[in-house]
């Protein structure tokens, strides 16, 4: 459930913000602080964050207070992972994220965004499912919408060897 006060947070932590168009991902450190990576703007400045994005090619590794980060918008506690992967020691997750305070990073909305550094901090895997279910509905999408095509080309083709 989203709430602005959730259940106690816990270093090591998945937070998960649900933004207008996306969830952000980011990883509680303590005392109020969360580490999370935002993409570095190239050239003319994107208007929306989520453009900016997807078209980002590299990101830098941020140490910031949950609450500058998640504004305005809700947010939880989401370890969803926790029940098919074993979460690295706490001091081990904390230890890795701080390496990357500062640091610039490769950034691609596909393979390695947010929620696949995240969860890279505490499973050593980065995963996301989000990108599994958006790419999962754009190829349901394609299939869907290649099958109609065909269709349709073969009814046309149908029709004129009848006319």
């Amino acid at each position: 459930e989203r709430s602005p006060l959730p259940r106690r947070r816990d270093p090591g932590d998945l937070i998960e913000i649900f933004r207008p168009a996306y969830q952000h991902w980011v990883l509680y450190l303590g005392d109020g602080y969360v580490i999370s990576v935002t993409p570095i703007e190239e050239g003319p400045s994107a208007t929306l964050a989520s453009a900016r994005s997807v078209l980002s090619r590299k990101a830098r590794v941020r140490m910031q207070l949950l609450k500058d980060v998640v504004g305005n918008d809700t947010y939880r506690i989401n370890n969803k992972y926790d029940s098919t992967r074993t979460p690295l020691p706490v001091k081990m997750i904390i230890r890795r994220a701080e390496s990357y305070i500062n640091q610039d990073v490769s950034y691609d909305v596909l393979s390695s965004n947010c929620e696949h550094f995240v969860t890279q901090l505490r499973y050593g895997e980065g995963v996301s499912d989000q990108v599994r279910r958006a790419v999962g509905t754009a190829g349901v999408v394609t299939a869907v919408l290649g099958a109609v095509s065909m269709l349709g080309l073969a009814w046309s083709r149908s029709r004129e060897k009848h006319y």
